[in-house]
């Protein structure tokens, strides 16, 4: 099975649903165009499909491999594959100029991320990892920390990976033991082991540079004690080249369920030289520039996981011959019908292709929202900012539990093919599960949502949301076509303020109500984010229909969205009545009874 970039569909959403090119007065945007955008995604579909995809069984089957030193090689071609990335360019498409980058808009860049992820998961993880530590070194670095690593991050040359977590914490990081003791030239000595680290040591780039959580000797225990830290693998020169080895090393390899081709690392410090990136004891600020880019990568992976799941799960059941068809023969030339005729494998490819189709929009929506924070406009500016922290964890949690679904909803359609490492479904579901854990639990992004995103500003973000998809529904609740999909939004938004009512009431009066109301929350939000895409998008698509169009696409994605408004969106109220149980039966139960 081969992989094809849905680039018809990125183009469909960036220029026809989002209308990117209203945006050129905003930074970023000057050069952009419909035909430029066509030509990068083109490219990048190219690139994807023929030089990434074609070695993501290879990674699979391989895995990395560790020898003696704490070297890590990489699978068969990976090596080769990652340095023509870099030669092409695209891992610097989204930088910063004035790092050597491209200067494309974020939106871009996540059109991109989306093929490569859906190519080969574990491979786009190298290059993505290395984003996430350059957003954070140039959000909060010195301008001498940002001369240094910044240019070679952004093009690819260099790696970088994000360190937090160690044996005894996770989700705790006030639990950290890393500590860093200053060295009296502005530099500190760095020492403590972190584990499950990602890309965290290969032989694709010359240097690694790590960012890493500690505590400086003497700081508070807990999350204000901790400061964040670049390490590189290999110190860096005053004239940019290459000196000594760091004290940083590999000391082991995960061996795990997914994602063989990434090396998942335990990484042991050793009075390593590093560098203050801000201030002493804002550590947790500072990582979470690193870990929010981590969250949204997150998401965008366990979405594109399923949307190469999908398409492995049409082939199969296109070219699959078992049975006939309830209203008689579809192929009467051959011994049975493919599986394709029957009503529940369409359930399920159908279920999947609205999820896929649903949560790109939602990736490239959440995206423009990055771009527009750089907005001259404060008001524009303000309001991008509180979508970002509002829909981040909605993005990570909501589209990897439906990556996961989608995924295995692929190894159904397969049958007891699936279950065989013959066909491709069983490497996407199992590396589609992990994007559920890391980068922060989907049940911590739901107490996330709840806890701290929901209550920001007194409540700004998700006032601001319910007024923009009212004035949605205003403007477009005519009747008409379209109006199943305005009226389904209405709906939807309807049932996610009465879920936030009811947090607001109860939440407080009794935290554990809004522990036990998270994950069914989210889902409500979840559900209402994709009703209020696919309105967006079935708008679109009916406006070409009623100018004249006879391309299928557009009667495609009517029918798709379709089947997500009649068959998905009433998850919305099961997930409200869960939520309003609360959290007795939940917590009555002593642990003893488990």
């Amino acid at each position: 099975m081969a992989y094809t970039a849905p680039v018809r569909d990125f183009t469909f959403i960036l220029n026809e649903v989002l209308e990117i090119d209203r945006h050129a007065n905003q930074p970023g945007f000057e050069d952009v165009s419909a035909d430029l955008v066509g030509q990068i995604l083109e490219e990048g579909a190219k690139f994807a499909e023929e030089v990434i995809a074609p070695i993501n069984r290879v990674g699979d089957q391989e895995g990395c491999k560790l020898s003696d030193g704490g070297v890590v090689t990489g699978p068969t071609g990976w090596k080769e594959a990652y340095q023509q990335m870099v030669e092409a360019g695209w891992p610097a498409l989204s930088a910063h100029t004035e790092f050597g980058g491209q200067g494309m808009p974020a939106v871009i860049g996540m059109a991109f991320g989306q093929m490569t992820a859906a190519a080969s998961a574990a491979f786009s993880m190298y290059p993505g990892l290395t984003a996430g530590a350059y957003a954070g070194i140039h959000a909060n670095g010195s301008e001498e920390l940002k001369a240094k690593y910044l240019p070679k991050m952004a093009t690819g040359e260099w790696g970088g990976t994000m360190n937090l977590t160690e044996p005894q914490c996770g989700t705790d990081l006030g639990m950290v033991r890393t500590k860093a003791v200053p060295n009296g030239d502005g530099s500190y000595s760095i020492t403590g082991q972190k584990i499950w680290i990602s890309a965290g040591e290969h032989d694709f780039t010359d240097n690694i540079i790590h960012t890493v959580l500690a505590r400086v000797e003497g700081a508070p225990a807990g999350i204000k004690g901790l400061s964040l830290f670049v390490v590189p693998k290999v110190l860096v020169n005053e004239d940019g080249s290459l000196g000594e080895r760091n004290g940083v090393v590999c000391a082991g390899l995960e061996h795990k369920m997914g994602i063989h081709g990434n090396a998942t690392c335990v990484m042991a410090y050793e009075n390593a030289t590093g560098w203050l990136v801000g201030e002493e004891g804002r550590g947790m600020n500072n990582m979470f520039v690193v870990m929010n880019e981590a969250r949204l990568g997150t998401g965008l992976q366990g979405l594109a996981i399923g949307t190469a799941a999908y398409q492995a799960a049409v082939e199969f059941a296109k070219d699959r011959i078992q049975g006939r068809s309830l209203t008689g023969p579809k192929a009467p030339d051959q011994a049975a019908d493919p599986i394709i005729v029957h009503p529940d494998v369409r359930r399920m490819l159908l279920e999947s292709k609205a999820f896929v189709e649903g949560g790109q929009a939602l990736v490239l929506w959440t995206a423009l929202q990055a771009d527009l924070q750089g907005s001259a406009d404060e008001a524009t500016a303000t309001k991008a900012k509180d979508y970002m922290g509002l829909i981040t964890p909605v993005v990570k949690a909501y589209l990897t539990d439906k990556g996961f679904h989608v995924a295995s909803l692929a190894m159904q359609v397969h049958g007891g093919s699936g279950y065989t490492e013959h066909f491709p479904a069983s490497q996407y579901l199992r590396d589609a599960r992990i994007t559920m854990i890391y980068e922060g639990t989907n049940g911590i992004q739901a107490l996330d949502l709840v806890g701290r995103k929901l209550p920001a500003q007194g409540g700004r973000a998700i006032m601001s949301w319910f007024s923009d998809i009212d004035a949605f529904v205003a403007e477009n609740g005519a009747e008409g076509p379209i109006k199943p999909f305005v009226d389904g939004l209405a709906d939807a938004k309807k049932k996610l303020q009465e879920a936030t009512m009811w947090l607001m009431q109860n939440g407080m009066a009794n935290p554990d109500n809004a522990g036990a109301a998270s994950t069914d929350y989210l889902n409500i939000f979840g559900v209402t984010a994709l009703a209020y895409m696919w309105a967006q998008m079935a708008k679109a698509a009916q406006a070409q229909v009623d100018a004249g169009s006879t391309d299928p696409y557009y009667a495609n994605k009517l029918m798709t969205g379709r089947y997500f408004v009649e068959r998905i969106l009433p998850d919305a109220g099961a997930h409200l009545k869960k939520l309003k149980t609360g959290a007795d039966v939940l917590m009555q139960m002593p642990a003893e009874a488990f």
